[in-house]
């Protein structure tokens, strides 16, 4: 690896860390980096959600007091999570390496369409002001879902659970967004064991993601809302946009 092309990891992992302690899709940052460099689709998810763990946990921890009081809410979508992460990690393993490369490039354009949507969708949700303090039956399940995206890809699985989180909880958005950021850490890093101990990642891109999403988790939470939505919005799209389009001549 040259120094470049671990200048270009560390500050896409750095980007990453931030992206996700915000909103999620940091794996957009990331992923088309990686393949931009050469690696294989497989390697370049694993090795990416490795070092993504770390990144999730120092966001979540600058969030720890809006985590204050929802205990039980995160060990019942935890649990979900956890369970859904394992289901997606496994599939990730046993499935053949042309199912991931032949799905990849919708799943990320369908991340994109949820990133433009967003907007709406966090107004609809807002909206509804649900009565319910605990997500009524379809929280856990949603956990479960988004915990088995996030163990198969994870690209978008933050917006995805805010989403969830903000229609079926009636809570500020503030500690929703807390634990939306724990939640994605226990998918995250229930699925880098998983990797570590059944799939063969770049160690050294795992190392700097890890580097980078530390510093950017942490700057994201504290910084990141000073952040202009719609030109994160916009340069999310972009890069994900590049990466399904490299992902599909790759087939052609």
């Amino acid at each position: 690896m040259e120094l470049w092309e671990a200048a270009a990891i560390l500050l896409a992992g750095i980007a990453a860390g931030g992206i996700n302690a915000i909103a999620g899709s940091g794996t957009l940052f990331t992923f088309p980096v990686l393949l931009a460099l050469g690696y294989p689709p497989i390697t370049a998810t694993v090795s990416n959600s490795i070092g993504l763990a770390p990144g999730s946990l120092s966001g979540t921890i600058a969030y720890r007091r809006e985590l204050a009081g929802q205990r039980s809410r995160l060990i019942r979508f935890g649990g979900m999570s956890f369970i859904g992460a394992v289901t997606g990690a496994m599939l990730l393993v046993y499935l053949p390496p042309g199912v991931f490369e032949a799905v990849v490039p919708f799943m990320i354009g369908a991340a994109c369409v949820l990133i433009v949507l967003q907007p709406r969708i966090t107004r609809w949700a807002r909206s509804r002001r649900p009565a319910s303090k605990d997500g009524g039956p379809w929280m856990p399940v949603g956990a479960y879902v988004t915990g088995t995206y996030g163990g198969y890809f994870a690209a978008a699985q933050g917006i995805l659970l805010i989403s969830l989180l903000g229609a079926t909880l009636d809570e500020d958005l503030q500690r929703l967004n807390a634990l939306k950021n724990a939640l994605t850490t226990i998918a995250n890093s229930t699925a880098a064991v998983f990797y570590i101990v059944l799939a063969s990642p770049a160690w050294a891109v795992v190392g700097l993601i890890m580097a980078g999403t530390i510093i950017g988790g942490y700057l994201g939470a504290h910084f990141g809302r000073r952040l202009s939505p719609t030109a994160l919005r916009v340069c999310l799209v972009l890069v994900g946009l590049t990466a399904a389009v490299q992902l599909l001549m790759g087939r052609v």
